[in-house]
C-alpha cells in the first residue's frame, strides 16, 4: 500500500516542470567549472526538489537535513537514494539564499503559470483579489530584545494580529494565483489592489475591504465588483424586490470570490504554513511566492496528469 506522502510526491513529481525550472535557476548558479575546489556541488534539480520538500512540509533547514537522513522516501524523491553523502543544512540554506538573492520566486511562478496557460487552465479574463494575515512571533525574548521591525500589528474584528499580509490575485475561473505581494500586516488591502492585476482582465472582484478601489488611478482598467458592507447587506429589506435583487447580486459576487480562498487553504492547511519562518518581508515573501506557485500545480494536478496520459 502507498502512503499518502508517496501518492502526493508521485503526483507532484509528474506535474512540476523540473526541466524548465532547472534551466531558470542554472543561469544564476555557479557552474562546476567555477568551483573553487572542495567537494563537487549537488545537481540543481536535487536541490530544487529538496527545497520543494521543505515547502510542502514546512521544514526548517536543519529539520530538512535530518529528514533526508531518516526518510528513504525523501532520498528517492530527490535522487540521492544510496548516495555517499547528503546535503547538510548549510548547503540547503545556500540554495534558498540563491533563490532569494536573484528574486527567482516570481520567475518560478511565471514559468509554472505559462505552462498552465498552455494547458488552457488560466483564462486571464477576470481576477479576484484578497489578502490574508500570516502571524509572526510577537515575543521579544530573543538576541535583539525586539520584535521583527518589518512586521506590524493590525486589528481584525476585535482581535489584534502581529505579522505580515500575503496579497494575491487569482484567476477568476480557475482560482490559480498569478500575483503575490507581501507587506506588513497594517497595510490596507485596497492600496495593493492595482498591483495585483495583470492588465489583461476585464473584470475584478474583491471583498468589502476593497471599497473605493475603482477611484484609485493605479487600479483602473477592469470593471470592479466589490462586496457590499456587511452592515448594509444585513439591513436590506428582503420584502422588497430591489433588495432581493441586490442580495442575489451579492451572492453571485461571493460565489466568484470564493475561488480566492482555495490557495490560502492549500498553503495554510495542506502545506502547514500558519506562521512566518524567517525575519524580514523579503525572505517570507519569496517563500510565499514559491508556495503559491506549487499550490497552483497542486490544485491543477488532476487536469495536468490527465493531459499527460
Amino acid at each position: 500500500k502507498k502512503t499518502r506522502k508517496e501518492v502526493f510526491l508521485d503526483e507532484m513529481n509528474q506535474v512540476v516542470p523540473w526541466g524548465a525550472l532547472v534551466v531558470l535557476i542554472q543561469l544564476h548558479a555557479r557552474g562546476a567549472h567555477q568551483a573553487l575546489g572542495g567537494r563537487p556541488p549537488f545537481p540543481i534539480e536535487t536541490m530544487l526538489r529538496i527545497h520543494c520538500l521543505q515547502l510542502w512540509w514546512n521544514l526548517s533547514d536543519p529539520a530538512m537535513e535530518e529528514e533526508l537522513h531518516e526518510r528513504p522516501l525523501y532520498r528517492r524523491f530527490v535522487g540521492l537514494d544510496g548516495a555517499a553523502r547528503l546535503p547538510d543544512e548549510t548547503t540547503i540554506l545556500r540554495f534558498r539564499h540563491l533563490l532569494e538573492k536573484h528574486k527567482l520566486a516570481p520567475q518560478v511562478l511565471a514559468t509554472i503559470n505559462a505552462g498552465l496557460a498552455q494547458q488552457g487552465l488560466m483564462l486571464k479574463t477576470g481576477t479576484v483579489v484578497d489578502a490574508t494575515i500570516i502571524a509572526a512571533p510577537s515575543s521579544t525574548k530573543n538576541r535583539d530584545g525586539e520584535r521583527d521591525p518589518e512586521m506590524h500589528q493590525t486589528k481584525k474584528g476585535n482581535q489584534w494580529h502581529f505579522g505580515m499580509k500575503a496579497h494575491i490575485g487569482v484567476d477568476a475561473e480557475s482560482g490559480l494565483v498569478h500575483t503575490v505581494i507581501g507587506t506588513a500586516a497594517n497595510v490596507n488591502d485596497v492600496t495593493q489592489a492595482g498591483a495585483l492585476l495583470h492588465g489583461q482582465e476585464t473584470a475584478a472582484f474583491g471583498d468589502a475591504g476593497y471599497r473605493g478601489v475603482d477611484k484609485r488611478p493605479e487600479a483602473q482598467g477592469p470593471a470592479w465588483y466589490v462586496a457590499m458592507q456587511p452592515g448594509k447587506r444585513k439591513a436590506l429589506d428582503t420584502t422588497k424586490k430591489w433588495a432581493r435583487l441586490l442580495e442575489k447580486a451579492e451572492q453571485l459576487k461571493a460565489s466568484v470570490r470564493a475561488k480566492v480562498e482555495h490557495p490560502f487553504r492549500v498553503i495554510k492547511q495542506q502545506f502547514g504554513y500558519a506562521k512566518v519562518r524567517y525575519r524580514g518581508l523579503a525572505k517570507n515573501t519569496a517563500r510565499l511566492t514559491m508556495m503559491f506557485a506549487l499550490s497552483n500545480l497542486w490544485m491543477a494536478r488532476r487536469q495536468l496528469v490527465g493531459s499527460q496520459e
